[in-house]
């Protein structure tokens, strides 16, 4: 005797195993979406610490996309697409000089809709130049005592913290809000307990590099003011989350500024 398969019973199961594989193309896709996300920024990093900025440009949303904006320091907010590209653009690799920022412990969510992302991520690096004498007597505090040929050395550990917004176009991630949060700094031969005590007000000013003479070289002014204030470490305050890890979202219009 031949069994009958229950027509409905099979449609059911169709229906089910369709379910199944709809889900499991979405997860794989989000697993897919946030490795690409990770892997942006890694990149960034890469071209960052190589002075491969003009190479970074491209990594950020088509000029003309709303809502663009760059914040680096306490200084102000950039919202243009000119003006955020303006930090990459003509910076120089001077002899002598190293940057080595590595980033950890990344938490990143993908939105519901695929459309856009956040992350953040957590730094720890090493900043170092030479300076010509005459040019240094401007910050004393940053140098170290002895000089390397004939020159002040400046030689960094520094720590900060990054909140990207990333929004896809074109099947591609891109940069879309870009916040710097730098925590703490100290010369090679200083803790930075007591560095932040007497450093606090360096952590407003938008540097932007140290130029092939050793001169440092400041962003232009912001297009708006900084409204939300990082707050680095000092000796003298507690610690706050910021930022906060991102949560799981559906839209673009559920992240909070």
């Amino acid at each position: 005797m031949t069994d009958v398969v229950d027509p409905t019973s099979l449609e059911a199961e169709v229906a089910r195993l369709r379910e199944e594989l709809a889900a499991t193309t979405l997860l794989a896709r989000r697993a897919a979406d946030r490795g690409e996300v990770e892997n942006l920024f890694n990149r960034y990093m890469f071209l960052h610490n190589a002075f491969q900025d003009e190479q970074i440009i491209p990594l950020w949303v088509k000029e003309g996309t709303p809502g663009i904006r760059a914040q680096y320091t306490n200084a102000g907010v950039y919202t243009t697409w000119e003006s955020v590209t303006r930090y990459h653009r003509g910076r120089p690799s001077p002899v002598g000089k190293l940057i080595l920022h590595a980033t950890t412990t990344p938490v990143i969510e993908v939105a519901g809709d695929a459309e856009t992302a956040r992350g953040v991520w957590l730094m720890a690096g090493t900043e170092s130049g030479l300076t010509d004498p005459a040019v240094a007597e401007a910050f004393p505090d940053m140098y170290s005592p002895k000089e390397v040929q004939g020159k002040k050395v400046w030689a960094h550990w520094v720590w900060c913290k990054y909140e990207i917004d990333f929004l896809k176009q074109d099947g591609e991630w891109r940069f879309w809000h870009f916040r710097c949060f730098e925590l703490a700094r100290a010369p090679f031969e200083e803790n930075w307990v007591a560095f932040g005590e007497k450093n606090q007000g360096a952590f407003d000013l938008d540097l932007m590099y140290f130029g092939d003479d050793g001169k440092p070289v400041f962003m232009p002014p912001a297009d708006e003011p900084a409204t939300d204030t990082s707050h680095p470490y000092s000796p003298s305050t507690v610690q706050q989350l910021q930022p906060k890890p991102p949560v799981p979202y559906a839209t673009a219009a559920d992240l909070e500024d």
